[in-house]
């Protein structure tokens, strides 16, 4: 029983001083940062039909129409879309409410966001190439 402890103790020395040693030698391993995004993108309107899309981001893909676009601008705005800049054009006074959701993983921590705009135009204006599809 003596033996196992003593063994044990002398293991764990050794473990913690080659630790110790690695991290004063400046040995430690960094983590690689975290560049890979999964997005599910969606547009549902009140009483009609829904769209959904994936979104990968580096690498650019899934069934977004246009994955390289809408990646740059959610890198832009640091994946909120509510930063986006709307653009500047007219849309119809039609009340016909939508609902554009984001939810998924960008570069390595959890986003969601949601947001009702009165009609597909008012969505399409504010979020860009983001929710066109």
């Amino acid at each position: 029983m003596l033996f196992r402890v003593r063994t044990s103790l002398t293991a764990g020395a050794a473990i913690l001083a080659t630790a110790s040693s690695a991290a004063a030698a400046g040995g430690e391993t960094a983590r690689a940062p975290v560049t890979g995004s999964r997005l599910t993108l969606a547009h549902v309107a009140e009483g009609g039909p829904a769209a959904e899309v994936s979104l990968t981001c580096d690498p650019d893909g899934g069934g977004h129409p246009k994955p390289a676009q809408a990646c740059a601008e959610l890198a832009r705005v640091g994946a909120d879309p509510a930063k986006l800049k709307p653009a500047d054009r007219y849309c119809f006074l039609l009340y016909q409410p939508v609902t554009a959701r984001l939810s998924g993983v960008w570069r390595g921590r959890a986003v969601k966001w949601a947001h009702q705009y009165g009609n597909n135009c008012e969505m399409n204006r504010a979020t860009g190439v983001l929710f066109d599809f």
